[in-house]
């Protein structure tokens, strides 16, 4: 015969068999207990994390909005930098402009002052021009002029020449030396002598024309200037005819006018504007 082998729960229901009722019940009392206090921390626990799962929820959201939020401000903020960006191009620029402009203000008030420098040179030395021949002006025997930006020593040729002759009066001669001898001391200038005749024509066999006539008037003072000291490297001839008048030629007053002798103190293309550039092409 088999030995009978007892399993566990066999042995609760004898343990149980062997304990008194008044001790059963007490520990089934306990053992409800203890299921009741187990069922209510469950429900608890299952509360709380329904709680929990509820506030991961809540903060899952808020992290969405936070996520949308930043992204808004991203945005924002891109768009920000994008138009500060430009903005600080747009200044770059602007200084650059600005410091163009600066710089093209200081060139033009550096050319201005040098242009007001030539000019006050020029007037200075039409000034000392004028004083140099004042007393030939005073006399009545020549005017100094500007014309056309040029300083002119005016002669009539009526003092100089007879009429349609090109040799010298006695008077001329002398006002010729008195001129020389001023022009001659005038420093680094050159002097080009000018014939111009009234429009009455002549026709002889030395003169066909009023051209001949104020050419042969002009090499003839110059060849009288040049005696008078004025170095012939300086000094040249030219004539203009008829065709430069200064008056009317209807009235005797106005032919008179216009014969006469222009000698032209020759500008310095160097103290000129732009010379530079000019002798750069020219060579």
């Amino acid at each position: 015969m088999r030995p009978v082998r007892l399993t566990p729960v066999l042995l609760a229901l004898l343990t149980l068999a062997c304990v008194p009722k008044k001790d059963f019940d007490a520990l089934q009392a306990e053992l409800d207990g203890e299921r009741t206090r187990l069922a209510a921390e469950l429900a608890s626990r299952d509360a709380n994390i329904i709680d929990l799962q509820d506030a991961l929820r809540r903060e899952q959201e808020n992290v969405t909005d936070l996520e949308e939020q930043i992204a808004t401000l991203r945005d924002s903020w891109e768009k920000e930098v994008g138009i500060l960006q430009g903005e600080k191009a747009e200044l770059v620029r602007t200084k650059a402009q600005l410091k163009t402009s600066v710089e093209e203000i200081k060139a033009a008030l550096a050319e201005l002052a040098e242009r007001k420098a030539q000019a006050d040179e020029r007037v200075a030395a039409y000034r000392d021009m004028l004083s140099r021949f004042q007393k030939l002006i005073d006399a009545g025997r020549l005017k100094v002029k500007i014309v056309n930006g040029r300083m002119v020593v005016e002669l009539a040729t009526d003092v100089l020449f007879a009429s349609g002759k090109s040799d010298l009066s006695d008077g001329g001669k002398t006002a010729l030396a008195e001129v020389g001898a001023v022009l001659k001391d005038i420093p680094e200038r050159s002097f080009q002598v000018e014939g111009h005749t009234d429009n009455d024509p002549i026709k002889t066999a030395q003169f066909p024309s009023n051209w001949e006539l104020g050419s042969a008037r002009a090499v003839t003072v110059v060849r009288a200037l040049i005696e008078a000291g004025v170095s012939p490297e300086r000094v040249s001839a030219a004539s203009f005819s008829e065709f430069h008048p200064v008056a009317g030629n209807d009235s005797a007053e106005g032919k008179a006018a216009n014969r006469r002798i222009e000698i032209v103190v020759v500008p310095d293309l160097s103290q000129l504007p732009g010379f530079d550039e000019l002798n750069a092409i020219g060579r």
